[in-house]
């Protein structure tokens, strides 16, 4: 009897600590998400102020050096699933490439407080 009560704790104690481990993998891939974000939303800060447009693709990015490379999406492990924003057309040159003005995740997940990646 004492052993089947020893048992039970224990199973119980594993269960809360793996909810927990699975709890604390999600939060530092959503940590990496939020800063992989805000780099490469730096770049094309930096690119369109160095350049007066912004960059054609994100390949641009790293061709041009303000990226060593693309990051891969935590969620999705691709660095081809990110979901670029294309900038307005400029009205003072219509002909111009708008290029990419923000990126989002390509994830469809939520993350732990409700939101979409993809809206990040």
């Amino acid at each position: 009897m004492e052993l089947m009560v020893v048992m039970s704790l224990i199973i119980i104690l594993a269960t809360m600590g793996l909810v927990q481990y699975r709890h604390s993998i999600v939060f530092s891939k959503e940590a990496i998400l939020r800063r992989d974000l805000f780099y490469m939303r730096d770049a094309i800060d930096q690119y369109y102020a160095d350049k007066n447009q912004y960059p054609s693709t994100l390949d641009a990015l790293v061709s041009d050096g303000y990226l060593r490379r693309l990051p891969k999406d935590p969620f999705t492990s691709s660095e081809s699933s990110w979901q670029t924003v294309q900038a307005e057309p400029n009205p003072n040159n219509p002909i111009a490439e708008a290029g990419v003005y923000d990126i989002k995740s390509g994830s469809d997940a939520s993350a732990l407080d409700g939101t979409k990646y993809a809206d990040w």
